[in-house]
């Protein structure tokens, strides 16, 4: 459907054409805390998300004390995007889809693990391993600072960039080094929407004398047995993931501008861009990571249970403390305009109300493209990866995300 365009995808009435439960994966909720009822409420706001035609694939995994308790997809692989009206391909939950910035989160780990291994300290100079960093006073920027959004780069020092540009490592790392900092006295906090996933990634390289595809598949997958993350997908698995969509009403002023100024691109065209080979082919450590919900999810639940997954230790509890420990108070962020609080890989949770629901300021994850949404709440001995396709600026998205969120946490009350 495309009516002033505005783009949704069709919804069929009976929604169980469309939904695919793994219910050998999902325990049963009762002796795990999870409220009366509370399983169905997340998933009839799951659907309410889903009938608004917003969101082509979404899938879900809910765990609650180290178990599964939703294990879920609804929507189409194939054949239903919005204006579509083709043979529709089923979702699984297990398909991998894009976690855009949420890409951020993970990406830090690889730091954390260098630092756990005694290699880097995160209050070490970036500039101690990247001389040409040091460009325009950034000398002074930490590590912990620019995992935090506070080493001043938050743009690339051009005028409307090419996606293309992210095949480039390269000419990435020089135009960032060469940048002036957007705070000189590297105070503010300003979102680095990709920028500072290339120097990121750059000091695993140069520190850990690694690729960031061996890091990532050495130290994480192969340790918490994912079977699906990676930065981009190759050519050979691309089927098994959706496209992402523009949905909703056209981006106008000033969502373009606020999207032009965070991303580097409008809001349309980075839709766009990340179908495309360039983007799927390139290594953006904090934008084009692949996974399954329950690999996210997986990720996640290791750090809510500090560093251990199945009995296996993948990152000591100190480095997981280190890795949430919030860096500066909350502040208004410099880029996205609203009150945030980072730690040195995380977006974190509120009281009385955050990011990841009421009473959640234990609780640390990442947002990804405005609705994917990956966090874990020690508290409520939760995690949770909630991953979607539909990139829209609808307030409806919005508003329907929090109201899966607010189901969440009303069902798995906190525990300590």
């Amino acid at each position: 459907m495309n009516l002033l365009g505005y783009r949704k995808v069709a919804v069929p009435h009976d929604l169980s054409e469309v939904t695919h439960i793994d219910h050998a994966a999902e325990a049963a909720p009762d002796h795990l805390g999870v409220r009366p009822g509370g399983i169905d409420r997340i998933w009839s706001a799951v659907e309410q998300l889903y009938r608004t035609g917003l969101q082509p694939a979404i899938t879900l995994v809910v765990r609650r004390r180290g178990q599964i308790v939703m294990k879920r997809a609804i929507g189409c692989l194939r054949g239903n995007g919005p204006g579509e009206r083709a043979d529709r391909v089923p979702l699984s939950p297990d398909a991998p889809i894009c976690l855009f910035s949420a890409s951020k989160a993970i990406s830090a780990l690889l730091v954390h693990k260098l630092a756990e291994d005694r290699l880097l300290r995160l209050d070490d100079r970036v500039a101690d391993f990247i001389p040409e960093f040091a460009a325009h006073g950034k000398d002074r920027v930490t590590i912990r600072q620019l995992l935090a959004h506070r080493a001043g780069i938050p743009q690339l020092p051009i005028k409307h960039p090419d996606p293309s540009l992210l095949r480039h490592w390269d000419a990435m790392v020089s135009l960032l080094c060469l940048a002036p900092p957007f705070d000189p006295r590297f105070e503010k906090q300003a979102y680095h929407a990709l920028t500072g996933g290339f120097i990121v990634g750059e000091l695993v390289r140069r520190v850990g004398k690694i690729e960031l595809r061996e890091a990532l598949q050495q130290w994480l997958a192969e340790p918490l047995g994912l079977n699906s993350l990676s930065f981009g997908l190759p050519p050979e698995r691309r089927a098994q993931a959706p496209l992402n969509y523009l949905t909703g009403p056209k981006p106008v002023w000033p969502i373009t501008k606020i999207a032009e100024r965070v991303l580097g691109v409008d809001f349309a065209r980075a839709v766009s861009a990340s179908n495309d080979d360039a983007y799927l082919s390139a290594i953006v450590p904090a934008g084009n990571l692949y996974a399954s919900a329950d690999d996210a999810c997986r990720i996640f639940e290791m750090l809510r249970n500090g560093g251990t997954l199945d009995g296996h230790r993948v990152l000591s509890e100190a480095t997981v403390a280190e890795a949430v420990k919030p860096v500066g108070r909350i502040q208004i962020d410099g880029m996205l305009n609203i009150p945030m609080r980072f730690s040195p890989a995380f977006m974190l949770g509120e009281n009385p109300v955050g990011l990841w629901g009421p009473k959640s300021r234990d609780a640390f994850g990442h947002i990804g493209f405005m609705t994917v949404l990956c966090w874990a709440d020690p508290a409520r001995e939760l995690s949770v990866a909630i991953l979607n396709n539909g990139k829209s600026v609808a307030p409806t998205a919005i508003l329907q995300m929090a109201k899966v969120v607010g189901a969440i946490t009303r069902a798995c009350p906190r525990l300590r």
